[in-house]
């Protein structure tokens, strides 16, 4: 299913839409918290919010650190949410796909996702791409896509920004 609405970049005045669609799609604010913190401390490279009338999905990409590869840049995709009732109409889908545009015209090398691999790995992510990073998240679950020669290169461990070691 295509998404009929607009994506853009996400504005202050989205931040109540946001919580509220991120509390509504996981039952809990963990996650919505999560995205005022990574906004709060700088570490939020790209928002991007899925809007009708109104906002109904957003999509969160911050800032990774890779001590070993250091000119690599490397970012996390985290977290993706859809307001429940419009769900399985194609919103995530198209947030994924702009935001992984987005990223690619700004030159990130490497996106890191924790979540469902048939899901993600229609996007081109995949654990095996993962394999030679260390992460706090390692397991089935991790999933890596290169966008550039560079990310494809990417190895050792990466660390993602403070706000991450706070969700419950």
């Amino acid at each position: 299913m295509t998404f009929e609405g607009r994506i853009r970049p996400a504005r202050p005045e989205d931040k109540p839409a946001i919580h509220a669609i991120h509390t509504a799609a996981f039952g809990q604010t963990a996650e919505a918290d999560l995205v005022e913190r990574l906004g709060a401390e700088g570490d939020l490279i790209l928002s991007l919010v899925a809007c009708t009338d109104r906002p109904v999905g957003h999509i969160a990409f911050s800032r990774l650190a890779m001590s070993d590869a250091p000119s690599v840049g490397a970012c996390a995709l985290a977290p993706l949410a859809v307001d429940p009732t419009r769900q399985r109409q194609g919103i995530g889908s198209a947030l994924i796909k702009q935001g992984l545009d987005r990223l690619v015209e700004q030159g990130w090398d490497l996106v890191l996702v924790l979540g469902d691999p048939n899901y993600y790995g229609r996007f081109g992510f995949a654990a095996e791409a993962a394999a030679a990073l260390r992460t706090p998240y390692d397991g089935p679950y991790l999933q890596a896509l290169a966008l550039s020669d560079q990310g494809r290169e990417a190895q050792g461990p990466v660390a993602y920004a403070g706000a991450f070691a706070e969700v419950s």
